[in-house]
């Protein structure tokens, strides 16, 4: 369990004072696989490495299965750092080696018995499915290959804890993916505590249980992910989820006639009833589905859909509050395609 109390982090400068971490207080169970998203500059990437202590804290406390380790001593956090492994966006695999030597090179550091980093290393390949390029040197690698091999090696010490800073960015959407299903599958088979840094809502859609949103270096938002992703409160958030689940062109949001644009979210088994359908029969008014999406977070429905309402005014308030009144999420879109 990680559990961060009153986290600052500043950058002391010529030109001025950066201060990347503001009062950051988070708890990340064991076993979770813990997102934190947020835009270029907002922190995060200064939040992970505080939590290996690559970066050192100006204040505030980081446990470690109750050690806070802010008060650890270079032998002590050297130890420590052995339960934590971490990937990162650009591999930072070294070129003149190839895949076992890689995945062998913290072992070495650590004077492990040689049988038996053969023997991890072995097993590592195994798990990240690089076997047939186990000779095979960077250079002579795809992208997914390569952060297979950066995971493997982040791996070699059995750590408890995994940190990824943007470990997918630099992946195409197919090869992102079967990175994510690797980093599930770690996380299932060997109950390894993921924390991953992104700003790709789509990445915390995927594989995190849990989401922390971080915006000019403090958490704006936290909880379960399908709650916050189905009910954002925070306005930073919402325009992280807009992006994702709206595909709608800004074009539409300029029509010009007496249009009422809403977005309406369902949940669960509100996804399976024919609301459109019912609203239109009752109410005599258009509905016109301008975009639409439907996926699956934590293994529950979610979906969106983005309509036009066009009929009498009164009759199209009348069905908005009918829609809300039906158990989903329904907010008009500004022509800006701001939410009201």
């Amino acid at each position: 369990m990680i559990k961060i109390e009153g986290l600052y982090k500043t950058f002391w400068g010529n030109e001025g004072d950066v201060e990347a971490l503001k009062n950051i207080n988070l708890r990340i169970e064991k076993g979770d696989i813990f997102g934190i998203m947020g835009l270029s500059g907002a922190g995060k990437s200064t939040l992970i490495r505080c939590i290996n202590r690559l970066e050192e804290p100006t204040k505030g406390r980081i446990y470690i299965d109750g050690k806070d380790i802010t008060k650890l001593d270079k032998n002590e956090l050297r130890d420590m750092r052995r339960n934590i492994g971490m990937i990162f966006q650009h591999f930072n695999l070294l070129s003149r080696k190839n895949c076992r030597e890689n995945i062998a090179f913290p072992l070495k550091i650590m004077k492990y018995d040689k049988n038996k980093i053969e023997k991890r290393v072995d097993e590592l390949l195994e798990i990240v499915d690089l076997k047939d390029k186990k000779t095979a040197y960077p250079s002579q690698l795809s992208g997914g290959q390569k952060q297979r091999v950066a995971i493997a090696r982040a791996l070699a010490t059995n750590p408890k804890i995994l940190l990824c800073d943007e470990a997918t960015s630099a992946l195409d959407p197919n090869t992102t993916l079967s990175i994510l299903e690797l980093l599930k599958n770690i996380n299932k088979k060997l109950g390894i505590t993921i924390v991953m840094i992104t700003h790709q809502m789509e990445v915390i859609k995927q594989v995190c249980n849990k989401v922390a949103v971080i915006s000019d270096g403090s958490i704006i938002e936290e909880g379960n992910t399908y709650e916050v992703f189905s009910k954002p409160s925070h306005k930073v958030t919402k325009s992280f989820i807009q992006d994702v689940s709206l595909n709608l062109d800004k074009s539409y949001m300029d029509n010009p006639d007496n249009t009422t644009i809403i977005r309406i979210t369902f949940l669960d088994e509100k996804a399976k009833e024919p609301l459109i359908y019912k609203t239109i029969k009752k109410f005599d008014i258009e509905i016109n589905i301008l975009s639409g999406k439907m996926s699956s977070i934590q293994e529950r429905t979610y979906g969106n859909l983005v309509v036009g309402l066009r009929g009498d005014e009164k009759k199209v308030e009348e069905a908005i509050d009918y829609l809300k009144n039906q158990g989903i999420i329904v907010e008009e879109l500004k022509l800006n395609g701001s939410i009201n």
